[in-house]
């Protein structure tokens, strides 16, 4: 019993304990829940609070705002009814300037007529004086006649007759004195300007011959240019056209081929292939490909300096490029651009000394041998060339007949025209300018070139081995082994039967097949 009334008591007391603590926790949270509840509205009203001062500085801004705006606006209002207050004072200013000068035109208009109407009446007063003048020179007339049995045409006649005939005999006489004279002094002049000309121009002659030595720093180089089995030289030569000796010189490699232009590109190429260290067939093509872009923007450098060492503005870009490729060129081993520079020059002082524009003798002389540098070959005389080539780009009408007339190809109608052909010859004739064994060797190496080209299927075409050998290039995709050998054969006969040459030429006709993939 009394276990019993322990475990009741227990019981009792844990009922109590966990009601009292159900108790404590509901008035806990209620009181939490009241104090959310404050929290929650002090941030409501803060918010509420904070809101309204925002909204009351966005509205001052937007009043601070509007009366900017409104103050800008009257401030140009008021400009602009100044400006316009200006403008009709000044239109006011003109209109009385306008009736002022409208006042003056219509009393010189009055004074005019005034001075016309003065004009006409001694204009006839003199008229009619002029008729009793006639009257009386026809009296006088009447009584000469009939003093000298002569009418007045008769007399006029004689007179005429016997003034002509000394005045002839007087002016035959004066000519020949003033034309030996003017020959004398015009021969002397002659020679004084060129003598001075001459003298003025200083430029010195170094004939260009077709070889370019390529220097290196050992000969263990050379072995890696020859390469394996000579591919990597066959390959230069096949993508430059020229000859690649590589013999006991020591430090020295010689590159040979007729054309300058592709002698700098086979030289710049070896150095950067040198310098590079990677030496192979694709590394070769990519290595004169970009040689090759680098001397076309070298031309255009070098035309330029040119232009601008002469003092010559204006040049079209086109024209300037061909001034370029004159550095490149040739006339019977004479370097063209060093002589057009010289001829320039001497058209410069030879048009001053004479009182002619020198600038335009300097632009003529410049440009007279541009013909000769025609990316083709064409039929017409390198004078008329150049000279259409300038016209096409709008040059002056007397430089355009100074080029094409400086080898009488057309009529001279400008007085730079004789200037420029004479500057021309003298340049050309000084001793050791040119080497005419040179350039007609230049010009056979060239048609041989030409004639291979015209074949179907030939892509490249070099002479080497100073016009002994001929390399042609063909399509391998068009040209077959078999045909490739009938094309070798098909152009030893052309050449034998078109051209005039010593000893033999070997044609040597190429075909390369590739194929290229790329692992990615």
């Amino acid at each position: 019993m009394g276990t019993i009334y322990i475990i009741i008591s227990g019981v009792v007391g844990l009922l109590l304990g966990f009601l009292l603590s159900k108790i404590a926790q509901k008035s806990l949270l209620s009181k939490l829940e009241k104090e959310a509840q404050d929290k929650a509205a002090l941030i409501i009203r803060e918010a509420n609070i904070n809101a309204e001062n925002t909204k009351k500085d966005k509205m001052l801004e937007a009043k601070e705002h509007f009366l900017k705006k409104k103050s800008d606006f009257e401030d140009e209002v008021s400009q602009r009814k100044g400006q316009l207050a200006s403008n009709e004072n000044k239109l006011k200013q003109r209109e009385q300037n306008l009736s002022k000068e409208i006042e003056q035109f219509k009393r010189k208009e009055h004074e005019t007529q005034k001075l016309q109407e003065n004009l006409n009446a001694q204009l006839d007063v003199i008229a009619k004086r002029k008729e009793e003048l006639e009257k009386v020179r026809e009296q006088q007339i009447n009584i000469l006649e009939k003093a000298a049995n002569l009418t007045a045409d008769e007399a006029r006649e004689q007179l005429i007759e016997t003034l002509k005939d000394e005045a002839e005999t007087k002016a035959s006489s004066l000519i020949k004195d003033i034309m030996e004279e003017a020959k004398l002094s015009a021969t002397k002049e002659a020679k004084k300007i060129v003598i001075s000309t001459i003298q003025r121009t200083a430029t010195e002659h170094a004939v260009e011959n077709c070889v370019s030595i390529f220097n290196i720093e050992s000969d263990d180089i050379k072995g890696k240019i020859i390469g394996r089995e000579g591919r990597n030289i066959r390959a230069l030569e096949a993508a430059t056209g020229v000859e690649i000796i590589v013999d006991d010189t020591p430090e020295a490699i010689i590159i040979s081929g007729f054309d300058p232009v592709r002698r700098e590109i086979a030289r710049l190429s070896l150095h950067r292939l040198v310098q590079d260290g990677r030496i192979h067939p694709a590394r070769i093509e990519e290595i004169v490909n970009k040689t090759t872009k680098n001397i076309d923007e070298e031309i255009v450098e070098i035309g330029e300096r040119t232009v601008i060492d002469l003092g010559i503005h204006g040049l079209h870009p086109e024209l300037i490029k061909m001034v370029g490729r004159l550095r490149f060129r040739s006339s019977y081993g004479q370097n063209l651009l060093q002589h057009s520079r010289e001829v320039a020059n001497m058209c410069a002082t030879m048009a001053s000394e004479l009182g002619l524009n020198p600038k335009l003798a300097k632009r003529a002389g410049l440009l007279h041998d541009i013909g000769k540098v025609w990316p083709e070959e064409p039929e017409q005389p390198h004078a008329i060339l150049g000279m259409e080539f300038a016209k096409k780009f709008k040059e002056h009408p007397d430089v355009l007949n100074a080029i094409g007339a400086h080898h009488d190809e057309i009529e001279m109608t400008s007085l730079i025209s004789p200037i420029v052909q004479a500057c021309d010859a003298i340049s050309g004739a000084r001793p050791g300018a040119r080497r005419e064994i040179m350039d007609s060797y230049i010009k056979r190496l060239k048609e041989l070139e030409e004639l291979a080209l015209n074949f179907d299927g030939v892509n490249k075409c070099y002479a080497i081995q100073a016009g002994r050998e001929l390399r042609v290039m063909v399509d391998a995709e068009n040209v077959s082994d078999q045909k490739a050998g009938q094309l070798s054969f098909d152009i030893s006969q052309k050449i034998e039967k078109d051209m005039q040459y010593p000893g033999q030429i070997k044609v040597t006709v190429i075909r390369e097949m590739r194929s290229v993939s790329y692992a990615k």
